[in-house]
Order: C-alpha cells, then structure tokens, then sequence
C-alpha cells in the first residue's frame, strides 16, 4: 500500500507549495525574506528597524463564515479574512504586524481550493504589510467531511519598549471615535446562517439588502484591514486605546481596554446602522442588545481619544481611507469593573 491509498497525497501537497510560494514572495518585508519550504522561517527584528522592541502575538480563524465560502466556491475573500482577524488584534496593542503564518486542514487537498485561500491570505498581508513566511497544510482523511476545509492564522508584530496601547491612561471625558466596518466582518454567521435558512434563501439568491448582488457574495465582503492606517494615527499620537469589535460585538469589546470604574457611552445615532444588520435585524427578530453584542453594526475599530486630540486622529484616520465617527465618550461608573452603553437605537436602529 502506499500512502495516497489511504487518503493522503504527497504529491499535491507539493504542487501546493510550488503554486503557492510566488504569492508568499511577494509580501516579502524588511526582516523577511518570505521564502517557503524550510523547517521555520527566520525574521530579523533589526533589520525591520527596531531597537528594543516587545514581540505581540494572536492566533485568530474565521468562524463558521467558511461554510459560505465552501457552499459558494469562494475561497479568496475567506484568506483575507484571516490575516485580518489577526492583524487587527495585533494593531490594538499598538504593534506593527511584521509576520504570518496559517493553518489549512482539509480530508483530501484540493490544491485550487488551498491555493486560492492562500492568495487571499497573501493579499491580506500584503495589504497589512506583513510577510507571509510559512504555515501547515494537513491532509487527514476521516476528519473532515468531503469539500470540507478549516483553518487557523498565527500572527506576530512589535511595538518599541514603552509604546504598547493598555488604555491604562483613560479617563472620563475622553472621546470614543468609531471607524466603518465593510460588512458583518468574521463574526456571528451561526446566526447569519440560521436566518438565512429561515428565510429559505439560498446564498446565490439576490440579496434583500444589497440591490445587484447574491446573497453569498454581499456576505462574504472580507474583513476589513485597519492596520495601516491605525499605524499611522499610532505614530501621530493621541490614541489612548483600540478595541477590535469582533465575538461579542460592541457591547463586550469596548470594556476589554478600559480601566475599572468606566463606561463607554455611545450614542447610536451617531453612526448609521448598514443595511446588512438592519435586515438580520427585522428577518431574525434581533433585540438591539443582542445586534450589538453579536455583530459589529457597522463599526470594526473603535478608537479611545483625549478630547483635544480628537479632531487630529479623526482627519488622519480619514486621510487613511477611513470612515470615522465620533460615536460616544467615556464615563465614570463610580463602580468596579467597566462596560458599554449605547443610546438611541430604539429610533436609530428601527426598521
């Protein structure tokens, strides 16, 4: 017997890597040579520029918004989606992204299906300026169902001695801005799925929400990537604090980076609520208070600001290509521990 009779071809995980190490070439950076195929991979810290610097790391995947891209056949966006998951958990600590690395496991490897996943994992690093420097595919017969794949992303940045964001400097009055999120992002499609199926809508349905689009493709938007852009009001200064709005949306995220005793007061009529989550909304019977503990609604990035440097983060960010909302302040509780608040969605939510 060899080893493709029981299930794992040797073979087409080499072609893998042959189809797939231009893509990790091309995101090479200063520190990474990106090159694949060895043992580890190795990065220079100084070379990238750092003199003392702290090491940030975060693993991340995509939920269960893989089973639109295995149901649809579209695999690119789902790669995006996580680098982004990780990379964005990385900048919120104030830490560059400098490398990647995934995870794709799957019952028997389609070399297109991987291959196409891995070029969206590259574009995703090359957008956050992150190298992609190796990862793990496993073929293992029995696990998975037919068609069926799962992954997993690994990511590591640094940030200079010092300079790390713990929100620790918060106080009442500071500003919260807010920052547009492209879509439901990688989080809370059990329940996007189960409306979907109560709807008895198929994902290359027309969208209710979004005119000239299926219903797959309005929902697989990837994550958006806020790294370059947050690195750059980082370096401007002013930026007490960054929440990434992912599992568990704003209402559990926002108190992640805020001292004990404050509360982040938002005001949903600052921002509009997106088409997406107004329809998950009326199609599931959705209570504000479970929209905005489940999904972004519209915000991925939030951003803890002192007053007077509120105006300057907002127009950098926007120089960025951000949409930026001043969605709320912070507030004394006179209480231990910290939570979110948000007014107005009964009328700004409604319909």
């Amino acid at each position: 017997m060899t080893y493709r009779d029981a299930g794992v071809d040797i073979d087409a995980g080499n072609e893998l890597v042959r189809r797939i190490a231009p893509m990790a070439k091309a995101t090479a950076r200063p520190g990474a040579e990106a090159g694949l195929g060895g043992f580890g991979a190795l990065f220079d810290l100084k070379a990238a520029g750092y003199k003392d610097p702290i090491l940030v790391s975060t693993t991340d995947g995509v939920g269960t918004k893989l089973r639109l891209a295995i149901a649809t056949g579209r695999h690119v966006s789902i790669g995006i989606d996580l680098v982004a998951m990780c990379v964005n958990d990385l900048v919120v600590q104030g830490a560059e992204p400098l490398f990647f690395l995934d995870y794709f496991a799957t019952g028997t490897l389609d070399v297109a299906t991987a291959a196409d996943v891995v070029a969206g994992i590259a574009k995703g690093c090359a957008e956050a300026g992150c190298a992609l420097v190796g990862g793990e595919t496993a073929e293992m017969p029995g696990m998975y169902g037919a068609g069926d794949y799962d992954l997993a992303g690994f990511a590591v940045g640094a940030a200079e001695r010092g300079r790390i964001l713990t929100g620790a400097t918060i106080i009442a009055g500071d500003v919260v801005l807010g920052l547009a999120s492209s879509g439901v992002h990688s989080n809370g499609y059990s329940l996007v799925r189960r409306i979907a199926a109560d709807a008895a809508l198929g994902w290359d349905d027309p969208a209710p929400f979004a005119p000239g689009e299926s219903l797959g493709d309005a929902l697989l938007v990837p994550t958006r990537i806020y790294v370059r852009s947050l690195l750059a009001a980082i370096r401007g200064g002013g930026i007490k604090a960054l929440a990434h709005i992912t599992g568990g949306g704003l209402v559990e995220n926002i108190p992640r980076v805020l001292p004990d005793g404050l509360r982040a007061e938002l005001d949903a009529a600052r921002w509009a609520l997106p088409p997406v989550f107004r329809w998950l909304k009326a199609e599931g019977g959705i209570d504000d208070l479970e929209l905005a503990r489940t999904f972004n609604c519209g915000v991925g990035m939030v951003a803890v600001v002192a007053p007077d440097h509120a105006d300057a983060v907002a127009a950098t960010l926007a120089a960025a290509g951000e949409t930026v909302f001043p969605v709320g302040r912070i507030a004394s509780t006179g209480g231990a521990g910290a939570d979110t608040v948000i007014a107005g969605t009964a009328a700004a939510w409604r319909g």
